[in-house]
């Protein structure tokens, strides 16, 4: 749908104050760790600059759902505002683990805070000193973000039912990304079978729990709304998140990475199980590739040539059927709550549901 200036204005705002409160959270500890020395103040330092640097994509979500929803003069939005910057350092604290599983480096075209702590460190007696050095910050600040998070949905000024249902719906979340995180391992690892259905199952829990289903499920419960739009809102968000994995894993594959900052081959040197893979397994081009897939140090003419046949084989354009499909349930979900969900809440999700067209990044 067309996008207006005042709806621009709107989204501004919310991105502003998420940025303040997120601010807030970040500066806080960020004080208290001076107490603990230079590296320890460092770390939060560097995390602090890093959280501010997305798209804000699950508490906008959040706050233009509950806004959609909320039918009063005042209700929650200062809470369902520290709610959603909370929800932002729950992402954080996924990609820090996620980067130390992975390897990785650089996030959004730029270091992260390993490969900062990697750059900083300079040279260590110890062999691979500086990257255990730096992956270790990884772990303890995920570490320490998943607490703040916790803190933070303990903490808001709500009836006590109420902030226990976001409590059981934070714990639900980590709980089932963590069950993703396990299963993406296992695939990549050669411990769990490859099947198409299991990947499928993983990118479920891993990116349309906490990224579609979390927010919409938080924004319902802060707004007030009937368990049924929540359940309506929570079904469609996860056929949604379901596409948005799905088209990262295309872009992270084919896509131009000046455009979507990553490391255009690392899925292929990581040998990452995914629906492309799952389907080239499959077909007769499979021998071509499979002797370069999770080859480490797979780059070049190489990596071009993996490419190619990936596309020639069909996984490309399969891949973006399986998003068609996705895409399908969630509206057939939206036109069947009707009833249900309101034509606002609908909205935001059409909204977002069409930023998947053409999506670069």
């Amino acid at each position: 749908m067309t996008v207006t200036s005042g709806s621009l204005r709107s989204r501004t705002d919310l991105c502003t104050a998420i940025e303040t409160e997120l601010t807030g959270l970040m500066g806080k500890r960020a004080s208290v760790a001076t107490t603990y020395g230079p590296d320890f103040t460092r770390l939060w330092a560097i995390a602090g600059e890093n959280v501010l640097g997305g798209k804000f994509v699950r508490p906008l979500l959040l706050m233009e759902t509950y806004d959609a929803l909320y039918q009063g003069s005042s209700g929650q939005r200062e809470t369902a505002i520290s709610i959603a910057a909370s929800i932002e350092l729950l992402h954080y604290a996924f990609l820090l683990h996620d980067d130390v599983i992975d390897g990785d480096l650089v996030r959004r075209g730029h270091p992260n805070l390993i490969g900062s702590l990697l750059a900083e460190a300079g040279e260590i007696p110890r062999p691979d000193g500086a990257l255990h050095w730096a992956q270790t910050g990884g772990i303890l600040m995920g570490d320490m973000l998943l607490a703040a998070t916790h803190q933070s949905f303990a903490r808001v000024d709500l009836p006590h039912e109420l902030r226990l249902r976001l409590l059981d719906l934070l714990e639900h979340t980590i709980n089932e990304t963590v069950a993703g995180e396990q299963l993406d391992v296992g695939l990549g690892d050669g411990i769990v079978a490859p099947e198409l259905e299991t990947i499928l199952m993983m990118c479920g829990y891993k990116t349309a729990t906490y990224t579609f289903e979390l927010p919409l499920r938080a924004a319902a419960a802060l707004a007030g709304a009937d368990f049924a739009v929540e359940n309506a809102l929570a079904t469609a968000g996860r056929h949604l998140g379901l596409a948005f994995q799905l088209q990262d894993d295309l872009l992270s594959t084919f896509g131009d990475p000046q455009r979507h900052g990553k490391d255009p081959y690392s899925d292929l040197r990581e040998g990452k199980q995914t629906a492309i893979i799952a389907h080239a397994r499959s077909t007769a081009s499979w021998p071509d590739i499979e002797p370069f897939f999770g080859r480490p140090e797979l780059n070049g003419a190489e990596a071009d040539h993996v490419r190619r046949q990936l596309t020639d084989c069909g996984a490309e354009k399969f891949v973006q059927s399986l998003i068609a499909e996705q895409l399908q349930a969630f509206n057939d979900v939206l036109a069947s709550a009707e009833s249900q969900v309101p034509p606002n809440a609908r909205n935001v999700l059409v909204d977002l549901a069409g930023q998947l067209e053409g999506r670069q990044s």
